[in-house]
């Protein structure tokens, strides 16, 4: 299951890549955003991973902020876009991120984890924990709060793309297996009741 998800995931952001390069950001992430780089800074962390990169446009703020960055991405059009930025980037899935363990002081996860299938999430998880080094901060963002797993008709991706949502106890039980949990937010969502994003900021145990 996870080798077709990546592969219409790749297929779906490829298409997409420029119409998503133009977003602007909302406030809330921002705000999360500047949270975890004040930590980072605090502590004096060098390097960072972000994976699921996108555009690079976070990727791009914290290497403007002084940190090294690297990003990742399935789709090869992202990763072009990362590139056009200025930043080093690389065509990698979640399994397959080919970097030495203990690499990274830190590792920046915003809403690309939610496209991993539960019963995949920790093997991946297990693989971003070995990427840190010892006392590393995983910087974890998605939209949660119920429990939902699939696709949805109303997405205008082609392929469609797979979504896994998991409440609030769902995530934190399954990162408490190999991350402290330093700082958990629920941010509500316009229209919104059960569903919300889920930030979080985890260290390496």
């Amino acid at each position: 299951m996870y080798d077709q998800v990546i592969s219409d995931l790749r297929q779906s952001y490829d298409g997409m890549a420029e119409e998503r390069d133009k977003k602007e950001i909302t406030s809330w992430k921002i705000e999360e955003r500047y949270q975890f780089l004040s930590l980072l800074q605090n502590e004096g962390k060098k390097n960072l991973l972000e994976i699921g990169a996108g555009t690079g446009t976070h990727g791009k703020f914290f290497q403007v902020s002084g940190l090294e960055v690297v990003c990742t991405d399935l789709s090869p059009e992202m990763v072009k876009l990362c590139r056009e930025k200025g930043l080093t980037a690389y065509v990698m899935d979640f399994l397959e991120l080919d970097f030495p363990d203990g690499s990274f002081d830190a590792i920046y996860a915003l809403n690309c984890l939610l496209h991993v299938p539960r019963k995949d999430l920790p093997s991946v998880l297990r693989v971003i924990q070995a990427l840190l080094k010892p006392r590393g901060l995983l910087y974890l963002g998605q939209y949660g709060g119920l429990e939902r797993e699939g696709t949805w008709p109303e997405d205008h991706y082609e392929p469609k793309r797979f979504f896994s949502f998991l409440s609030d106890d769902q995530i934190k039980e399954i990162t408490a297996e190999f991350f402290q949990l330093l700082y958990f937010k629920q941010i509500p969502l316009a229209g919104e009741t059960d569903f919300h994003f889920q930030s979080m900021i985890l260290r390496r145990n």
